[in-house]
């Protein structure tokens, strides 16, 4: 047993919940770095005309970093606990608004992006992680709460932010959250911790097939299950970066920007109400597909919420110049899109076990990364062929993933659990004579 589980007083029946509520606003404080993003592209470029495309490698830098790293902070957190790593997120993100401020030179933006995704992905993936070990019987409505703070999280800002870009400038826009984010995250990082001893799944409560051995990282990547969930991780999340990311310039370029739209009772320009719907829809996505997926089974789940992703997509395309159906469509997307971030770390917990979860969790979250590096490349597709080619590829790949979800992974990874490979099953051998 580690050192800090000595310390820890014994753990309550409310403890894990407060554990879940400090990870979800934790994760609501880093939601801008990535969906806050899109609106500073366009007056960062009227400032510096850096254009769009050199403007939006940023983005992909950040998104890289947040990613790619997350295997090594996680296993700080599987070695140290969570606070350490989260109270270190909190002082790089709201380090990289403040550089992000002062930048004047691509470089020193391209910079601001990486210590943004190695401050996002310490609080990102270690409070996805430390979910996963609170809630081993709950994994896709933790996993889901816990996204729903990143999804979410930028829907009460998104107006405040754009209004001081408006009135104040960009860089006061990136300053003021920069540090507002910064400091949050670094209080909240003090109440964080993991469970005193490992949370065992009760077998009764268990409605999804799990894994009875904990799977090493090594193990893990060593499986093509966790290669074909990687690749539709892939598939999935490139087409929900590139919306994140080019949602005001689509908005711009199909007329409906500033367009006033009323709704709900609420009036305000047709981008803005859609980024905030957004934010809402995606937010509740998360949690509730993993509760879906809890219950129905994470597979047969992705299937259903890949397909009416491509759906929207199909209505963007189609009637998209609507600024009602833009807004309508876009929520509707993003509703769906979030959930990847619930579905496949649970299907990672349940597929790989508990004891490692955060890293193996960590491995397959580089997806998103990787992913990125398709949205500079939407920008040079919509420049040449415009964003009907975009939306084509989208549409294509979230087809694609739905079918995969339903024909592939959930049959490769059903054989995976029945059977096991030789090392896990003379683990579990070894484990039952122990």
């Amino acid at each position: 047993m580690e050192r800090q589980d000595l310390l820890e007083p014994q753990d309550s029946p409310s403890t894990k919940w407060w554990q879940l509520a400090f990870g979800i606003l934790c994760m609501a404080m880093i939601a801008n770095l990535q969906y806050g993003w899109t609106l500073f592209v366009d007056p960062i470029d009227a400032t510096h005309h850096w254009g769009r495309a050199a403007i939006q490698l940023a983005f992909t830098f950040f998104v890289a970093t947040e990613t790619w790293l997350v295997p090594i902070e996680a296993w700080f957190v599987d070695r140290y606990g969570p606070r350490i790593v989260v109270a270190f997120g909190g002082v790089m993100i709201a380090l990289a608004w403040v550089l992000d401020a002062y930048a004047t030179t691509l470089p020193v933006l391209y910079l601001a992006a990486v210590v943004g995704g190695i401050g996002a992905g310490s609080v990102y993936g270690t409070c996805v992680g430390n979910a996963l070990k609170w809630f081993p019987h709950r994994r896709g409505l933790a996993a889901g709460a816990t996204a729903a703070g990143f999804g979410a999280g930028a829907a009460l800002t998104v107006v405040p932010i754009a209004k001081m870009i408006a009135t104040s400038g960009y860089q006061s826009a990136f300053l003021t959250f920069g540090l507002i984010q910064g400091g949050v995250v670094l209080v909240l990082s003090f109440f964080l911790r993991k469970p005193s001893v490992a949370v065992a799944a009760p077998r009764k409560s268990l409605r999804l097939p799990q894994s009875q051995v904990d799977r090493t990282p090594r193990e893990a990547v060593r499986t093509p299950v966790f290669w074909i969930m990687y690749a539709m991780f892939v598939m999935v999340a490139s087409g929900g970066l590139m919306a994140a990311a080019q949602i005001a310039p689509i908005a711009h370029d199909f007329k409906v920007a500033d367009v006033p739209v009323n709704l709900f009772g609420l009036q305000m320009a047709a981008l803005t109400f859609a980024i905030s719907l957004d934010r809402v829809f995606d937010g509740f996505g998360r949690p509730f597909f993993g509760y879906v997926s809890d219950n129905i089974g994470r597979e047969n789940t992705m299937f259903i919420a890949f397909s009416i992703a491509a759906i929207a997509v199909v209505l963007l395309l189609t009637s998209g110049r609507n600024p009602m159906v833009f807004i309508l469509a876009t929520a509707m997307y993003f509703g769906v899109f979030g959930e990847i971030y619930s579905l496949f770390p649970a299907t990672c917990g349940d597929t790989f076990g508990s004891k490692f979860a955060a890293t193996n969790a960590g491995m397959l979250y580089t997806a998103k990364g990787t992913a990125a590096f398709l949205v500079p490349f939407a920008s040079l597709v919509s420049a040449a062929y415009g964003w009907t080619a975009v939306f084509a590829i989208v549409i294509g790949l979230n087809v694609a993933a739905a079918l995969l979800a339903l024909f592939v992974l959930k049959p490769m990874r059903l054989r995976y659990l029945a059977n096991g490979p030789p090392e896990a099953t003379l683990a579990a051998a070894s484990a039952r004579t122990a």
